[in-house]
C-alpha cells in the first residue's frame, strides 16, 4: 500500500485554507452586525452571511452527489 503525499498535502493545504477564510468571512459578519452604524455595514454582514450558507451549501452537494 502506498500514499501519494503529495495528493494529501495539497487536500490538506486546500481545507486549512477554505477552513481559514470561511471562519474569516463568518467572523467579518458578526462584528458587522454587532456595530450599529450604516445600513451599509448590516448589508455587508448579510452578504458574508449568505457566502457561509452558500460554502456550506456547496459542501453539502459535493458529498451528496
Amino acid at each position: 500500500m502506498s500514499i501519494d503525499w503529495h495528493a494529501l498535502g495539497s487536500v490538506f493545504a486546500v481545507t486549512l485554507v477554505a477552513t481559514v477564510g470561511l471562519v474569516g468571512v463568518f467572523t467579518l459578519g458578526v462584528v458587522g452586525l454587532s456595530r450599529q452604524t450604516a445600513a451599509l455595514t448590516r448589508t455587508g454582514a448579510c452578504l458574508c452571511f449568505a457566502a457561509c450558507a452558500a460554502a456550506v451549501g456547496y459542501g453539502i452537494d459535493l458529498i451528496v452527489s
